[in-house]
């Protein structure tokens, strides 16, 4: 049965471990925000043994697709985007700490893999 749960940023292991499919969550904190080019940029940096701007232990980042803002705004509407075109970059990203991914679409087996072993 699904339930629904409070969790606060960042995450920690015990708290990705205590969900499950269905579960409401309802997030405070943090919330990272970013699409293929900022994975690829982080990717990047990893491989050539560089630190990240950020500290990615037990964040969740949102796959988001700003549209342009309107006059006087610093950003238009900003839903989810499609999870599939991070899959390149995330499984080293959830070995290095990452919990938690918003987004929408299925993830390749990789991903769910590294999401399984390093318990996000």
């Amino acid at each position: 049965m699904s339930k629904q749960i409070r969790l606060t940023t960042p995450l920690s292991t015990e708290d990705a471990e205590n969900l499950t499919i269905g579960d409401k969550v309802l997030l405070n904190g943090v919330l990272l925000t970013g699409r293929d080019a900022a994975h690829r940029r982080l990717f990047e940096l990893i491989k050539e043994g560089r630190e990240l701007p950020l500290d990615i232990k037990g964040q969740v980042l949102y796959y988001v697709g700003p549209t342009p803002a309107k006059p006087g705004r610093p950003i238009g509407s900003a839903g989810p985007t499609t999870s599939y075109r991070m899959d390149p970059y995330s499984p080293k990203l959830i070995e290095l700490g990452l919990k938690g991914m918003i987004g929408k679409g299925s993830r390749s087996q990789a991903v769910i893999e590294a999401m399984k072993r390093f318990k996000a």
